[in-house]
């Protein structure tokens, strides 16, 4: 079964979608969603303009906000802080990457936890890990997503995470703990890298190394999530980091690149938006 991201996204934003047309009733105003994008780079504005286009299908009002690479760290900070002040905001995201003289941790941190729809922010990362209420990581919490409607069962079964960031790695793994799974994290220099990856019945990665995962790495009947995405140097193309037409045959689920991971990510970046103000709406 190969998990259609892009299906599983439009049902999501369809429920979004419903909420927001009641609420607005409810309450007297929509969600808000602003977008910080600093500089220009063209991948992080193709980005952008796909939150801002799943924004306007759920009925949310959305602001880009884009401000020059020049910009310095304590004027990005001092307007994070206005975005912070701001009732009429709910939710905050700035677009990574940030240019090399910004500091991404600082920035992170100047945001509003209770506005931080994704989830980076250190209030929501130890949340999740001591299983408090939080804002989830978008792209952790799309893969679960995208693991129960394929019917994988976790519970019981060992999964492999390969990648160990704080926007996937880690949070995924922890999810799947919480969900019983026994989990290995490794890595794109874990020696023997094959004999770990064999052993998993969920298999995710998310390092950006195209085609770093071929058949003979993996078991019949594994469940595989491919989160990478970057250009294959031989052709040119978009690629996973999984040997999709290799690994495909033998996987009993697996996720394309790209309409897999990405579209879910987006999906659950606007039910965090939703989230965050039925919190400041319900208060």
């Amino acid at each position: 079964m190969i998990i259609s991201g892009k299906d599983l996204a439009r049902e999501v934003k369809e429920n979004i979608a419903r909420k927001v047309a009641s609420y607005k009733v409810e309450y007297g105003r929509e969600p808000h969603l602003c977008v910080i994008l600093v500089g220009d780079d063209p991948s992080s504005r193709t980005y952008v303009r796909s939150k801002g286009k799943a924004a306007a299908e759920v009925g949310f009002q959305h602001t880009e906000l884009l401000l020059p690479a020049e910009i310095t760290e304590q004027e990005l900070i001092d307007k994070i802080h206005e975005l912070n002040a701001d009732v009429g905001i709910d939710g905050i995201l700035v677009q990574l990457p940030l240019p090399k003289h910004i500091r991404k941790h600082r920035v992170i941190e100047a945001i509003d936890p209770e506005k931080d729809v994704d989830g980076f922010h250190s209030h929501n990362v130890d949340a999740l890990w001591h299983k408090l209420p939080g804002i989830r990581a978008c792209t952790p919490k799309g893969i679960i997503k995208m693991l129960d409607k394929a019917g994988v069962e976790i519970a019981g079964h060992h999964a492999v995470v390969i990648g160990r960031s704080n926007i996937v790695g880690f949070p995924v793994a922890k999810l799947l703990l919480d969900r019983n799974a026994t989990v290995t994290i490794a890595h794109s220099h874990t020696r023997n890298l094959g004999d770990i990856t064999r052993t998993a019945d969920i298999l995710v990665v998310a390092i950006g190394v195209p085609k770093l995962i071929t058949a003979d790495m993996v078991k019949d009947g594994v469940a595989v999530i491919d989160v990478g995405i970057s250009h294959d140097p031989e052709t040119g193309k978009l690629s996973g980091d999984v040997d999709f037409d290799s690994v495909e045959p033998k996987a009993s689920v697996i996720t394309p690149v790209p309409g897999g991971v990405g579209p879910m990510t987006i999906a659950c970046l606007m039910e965090n938006t939703l989230d965050c103000y039925t919190r400041k709406m319900q208060w």
